[in-house]
C-alpha cells in the first residue's frame, strides 16, 4: 500500500514538474511574450485608393460596390449591389489593372519569367532583420541622387556590417509627398545605384532591398531593376515611414497576397522596433479584439470612388 502511494506521489510530482517545465519553456510563445509583445510596430505601407500614383501605362484602380454575379431567388437579383440594409453585408469590386500598385514586393518573374513569381517566394520571407540607410541629406542637395557603395560603407562604419539575409530599406524622403501624382512623375527621382545593389547582394548577401519611389532607379533602361530581376532577386517598392524606424536593431514583417503566377505583389510591411523606440504602437495600446466601433459608418462615396467615414 505504501509502495502504491509512493508510486502515485511520484507520478503526481512528475506530472507537476512536466507542467512546470512546459510553462517555463513554451517555445516561441516565450519569445513573443518577452520580446514581440512589448515591441513597437510601425506600418511602412501606403493605403491603396483609386487616386494613388501608378505608372501611366497601367492606369489606376477602380473601386465599386460588389454586385451579384447570379440571381438568387428571394434574396438578390443579378447585378444588384449588396447592401447592409437588404442583405446584411456589403463587399467591394476592385478593378486592379496591375499588380504593380502602391507598396509592393516585386518577384524576379516581373522581368524574368524563368525566376519565381509572387506565389513561389519561400515562406522564409516572412520575418527578417531590418536595416534603414538614410540618404535624405544627399537627396536634399540632388533630388536624383542614387545610393552609392560609399554610402553603404559610411553606414557600416557607424552601425556595423549589414547582416546576411536582412532587408535593406533606402530612406530618401520621397514618400512624404504621397499621393501627389505630379510629384510622383518627377524625374530623375531618388534611386539605388547599380553598384550599390550589387554590393548589397553579392557582398552582404541581403534578402532584398526596398525604396520609397515606384522604380529602382531613373536610368533610361532601369538598369538596377533589370539586374535584380534577371539575377533572381526580389525588391520592395513604394515603402513609407522609414523616418520612423531606427537604422539598425529592428525587424520587418512581410506579407503579401499569393496570386498564382503573379508578377507583382501588393505588400504589407511592418517594422518591429525595440520597446523603447519613440515611434509605433505596442500590443495592448489600441483595441484589437473586439476592434473599436466608429460613430461614422463606412459609406460609398461616388465622387471619391471608395468607402469613407464622413
Amino acid at each position: 500500500m505504501r509502495l502504491k502511494t509512493l508510486f502515485a506521489a511520484s507520478a503526481f510530482s512528475a506530472t507537476c514538474l512536466a507542467g512546470m517545465a512546459q510553462a517555463e519553456d513554451p517555445g516561441l510563445w516565450k519569445v513573443y511574450n518577452d520580446t514581440f509583445k512589448s515591441a513597437k510596430y510601425v506600418d511602412l505601407t501606403h493605403t491603396i485608393t483609386p487616386d494613388i500614383p501608378v505608372w501611366a501605362g497601367f492606369g489606376g484602380p477602380t473601386f465599386a460596390p460588389a454586385t451579384a454575379g447570379v440571381a438568387m431567388e428571394g434574396y438578390v437579383a443579378k447585378d444588384e449591389a449588396f447592401t447592409f440594409e437588404k442583405h446584411g453585408f456589403e463587399a467591394t469590386n476592385y478593378i486592379l489593372r496591375t499588380d504593380q500598385l502602391g507598396t509592393q514586393l516585386d518577384p524576379p518573374a516581373h522581368w524574368a519569367p524563368e525566376y519565381p513569381a509572387i506565389d513561389e517566394l519561400p515562406a522564409t520571407y516572412t520575418l527578417r532583420p531590418l536595416v534603414v540607410i538614410n540618404i535624405e541629406p544627399q537627396v536634399a542637395k540632388d533630388f536624383g541622387y542614387a545610393l552609392q557603395v560609399a554610402d553603404i560603407e559610411a553606414f557600416e562604419k557607424e552601425y556595423g556590417t549589414i547582416p546576411e539575409g536582412s532587408v535593406v530599406m533606402v530612406r530618401s524622403g520621397w514618400s512624404k509627398a504621397w499621393p501627389d501624382k505630379e510629384f510622383a512623375a518627377r524625374t530623375p527621382f531618388p534611386g539605388v545605384g547599380l553598384d550599390a545593389l550589387k554590393f548589397l547582394h553579392e557582398q552582404r548577401k541581403i534578402l532584398f532591398h526596398g525604396h520609397e519611389p515606384l522604380d529602382t532607379d531613373a536610368t533610361p533602361t532601369l538598369e538596377g531593376e533589370y539586374w535584380l530581376m534577371h539575377n533572381g532577386y526580389a525588391q520592395a517598392e513604394g515603402v513609407t515611414n522609414l523616418d520612423q524606424v531606427p537604422p539598425v536593431g529592428a525587424l520587418i514583417a512581410i506579407g503579401y497576397p499569393k496570386f498564382g503566377g503573379g508578377l507583382g505583389g501588393y505588400a504589407r510591411y511592418i517594422a518591429i522596433c525595440p520597446p523603447d523606440w519613440q515611434y509605433g504602437i505596442s500590443v495592448g495600446q489600441v483595441a484589437e479584439a473586439p476592434l473599436p466601433k466608429s460613430d461614422k459608418p463606412l459609406k460609398f462615396d461616388a465622387a471619391r470612388g471608395m468607402r469613407l467615414r464622413e
